[in-house]
């Protein structure tokens, strides 16, 4: 009977250690894989480009001010008069051709 742990022709053949290739190749494909999907997470994955022109995270301007509101450091006609501005610079409307 002829298996790989005798390897083929009477001893002659690659033995167990060609069970070791494909599992090598479906190594390097998942460790790629994983590593692309972690950098996407991160926003460091090699196709994006950088930050979009309005997109300053938790540290936009909008954001600071919700923060502000509902911390009660402002009130709600503040909250509105202010980000009417904002939305002008840093928000929709900017994003389709505005001031930035």
């Amino acid at each position: 009977m002829n298996t790989l742990a005798h390897g083929f022709a009477g001893g002659d053949g690659p033995g167990p250690w060609i069970l070791l290739v494909p599992l090598m190749w479906a190594l390097v494909v998942g460790g790629a894989v994983f590593a692309l999907r972690r950098a996407g997470r991160r926003g460091r994955a090699p196709w994006r480009h950088g930050p979009g022109p309005v997109d300053f995270g938790e540290r936009s301007p909008i954001a600071v001010l919700g923060r502000r509101f509902a911390a009660g450091e402002i009130d709600e006609d503040e909250y509105w008069r202010r980000l009417s501005v904002l939305d002008e610079q840093f928000g929709r409307h900017a994003a389709k051709g505005g001031a930035l």
